[in-house]
């Protein structure tokens, strides 16, 4: 065979073989037209040089002439084949080659078959399989929603109980420091009473400048009222901070009931979609979405412990009511024995003060020594954090370098475990020492607190004891706020 693109040799250049006298047998001939270039009659003009019968000819034999990969010669192109035999008879394939190829074709077909029905079989098994499992799969998502909406339920009508009462304390509470308003303003009447007469003493002269009992009872009635005012002032200073902490509680209480209807609503809703229901969409990718900011049990310890914090606040409430109502009984029944008996308590009214700034030093001084207590353990705590950070950098510097491994080494091994717990239980171990920082800072403050207005008492003691010793002050004649007195007293005891 020539080149593409040579010039073709003529044909008359080559004799033509005789014929033989035996014909050969038909593998013999099919073989030998495999590489035999047809034979071309001269009738058909051809160019010197034909292109369309070298790419004819390049090409490979194949059973579909027309697919994609050789959509073939046009008509006019095709190129007849004659073959050299007189006859014209041209055979490829033996009887048992044809007889062959049938029994091929038929296993193929009956082998094609059985896999066909096999593959039919489990296709069946599997799409059953699915619909059961999916089947189970909801059913037990449909379960857990509907008991997810019970403990919703349980814990909305917990929180809706503990709210009613929260209300109910606090409504009482409001009217307790009203009652405490009242009685702290119906004070100053007597009190101003109290002074005049002292004011109009020191207009005495010569022998009636005397300390005689009148004068030491007068002096006790001012100071049993301001201790008066000054209790009430601190029950309503107490009674004020916590109708805030049950205000903080109530608003608790609110925000997580009105979340617990919120996910009870949305829960409920979720409960009652089936595979009938309307607006059921497609989300792709939301199952990878992981938005939970809690687990069943922080979310139930979550309202238990809003509830807790409630009842202790009701429990504090409660307890602040008892002492108040104490605290105004005891002040009024005290002004009013004070007013009938003022000569026959200045002396013990005098002890009374001198003992309570004994102890108010006393207090004073343990006050301080544990305010030096505290500062001390604060230094300690804050070097044992600095300690704890160090050890932090050092364990959270191994990860960062272990990050850096490459390919297949970035492996989750014993060893990455290890110091993720361990910076773990270091940053919990920080929370822990900076809580105990807060609250070690936050008792300080308080002891500092408690240190200024013990001194400020302590002042305010040694004013009273020279008001008493020294200035002589007192002796009342009458007072006209006695009904006053007496009606504050009724209020009190009603």
């Amino acid at each position: 065979m020539e080149l593409y693109g040579y010039p073709l040799k003529a044909k008359f250049t080559y004799p033509k073989p005789p014929p033989s006298k035996i014909l050969p047998a038909t593998s013999t001939v099919a073989a030998s037209y495999k590489n035999r270039i047809p034979y071309q009659p001269e009738s058909i003009s051809l160019p010197w040089m034909p292109n369309a019968y070298y790419k004819a000819a390049a090409l490979n034999p194949t059973l579909a002439p027309l697919s994609e990969s050789f959509p073939g010669l046009p008509p006019t192109k095709i190129i007849p084949f004659i073959s050299e035999r007189p006859d014209g008879v041209f055979t490829r394939h033996t009887l048992d080659d044809w007889h062959r190829s049938n029994m091929t074709n038929y296993k193929e077909s009956e082998t094609t078959r059985h896999n066909a029905e096999r593959l039919r079989a489990d296709l069946n098994r599997t799409i059953k399989d699915v619909y059961q499992q999916a089947k189970r799969t909801q059913g037990e998502s449909t379960k857990n929603l509907g008991e997810r909406v019970n403990d919703i339920e349980y814990w909305k009508s917990e929180l809706c109980l503990e709210l009613d009462a929260m209300i109910r304390e606090t409504n009482s509470l409001t009217d307790m420091q009203k009652r405490l308003e009242r009685a702290l303003a119906d004070t100053e009447g007597p009190f101003q009473v109290a002074h005049k007469c002292l004011l109009n003493r020191e207009k005495r002269m010569g022998i009636d400048l005397v300390h005689d009992d009148v004068e030491k009872q007068l002096i006790t009635e001012i100071k049993i009222i301001r201790s008066v005012r000054e209790r009430l002032q601190q029950c309503l200073s107490t009674v004020n901070a916590q109708l805030m902490c049950n205000k903080e509680a109530r608003q608790e209480l609110e925000k997580d009931l009105a979340d617990k209807q919120m996910g009870h609503h949305i829960d409920n809703k979720c409960y009652q979609l089936k595979n009938t229901s309307r607006g059921i969409h497609y989300y792709r990718g939301v199952e990878r979405i992981d938005a939970t900011i809690s687990v069943p049990e922080t979310w139930a310890r979550f309202t238990d412990n809003n509830i807790f914090r409630s009842q202790s606040q009701r429990a504090t409430s409660a307890k602040l009511r008892a002492s108040t109502e104490s605290v105004l009984m005891g002040t009024a029944d005290e002004m009013w024995r004070q007013f009938s008996k003022v000569n026959d308590a200045f002396t013990s009214r005098i002890t009374e003060t001198a003992n309570a700034k004994s102890k108010i030093q006393t207090h004073l001084a343990k006050t301080r020594q544990e305010i030096f207590q505290i500062e001390t353990k604060i230094q300690v705590i804050q070097k044992t954090i600095k300690d704890k950070e160090v050890q932090l950098k050092v364990a959270q510097t191994r990860l960062d370098e272990r990050t850096r491994r490459p390919n297949v080494e970035l492996c989750r091994d014993t060893a990455q475990i290890r110091l993720v717990q361990e910076v773990n239980e270091i940053n919990e171990t920080l929370r822990n020492l900076h809580q105990c920082l807060r609250a070690s800072e936050d008792m300080l403050q308080m002891l500092v607190r408690s240190k200024a207005v013990l001194e400020h008492d302590l002042v305010i003691k040694n004013n009273s004891l020279f008001i008493d010793q020294e200035r002589c002050m007192g002796m009342r004649k009458t007072y006209p706020s006695t009904v006053q007195i007496l009606g504050y007293v009724s209020a009190g005891l009603t």
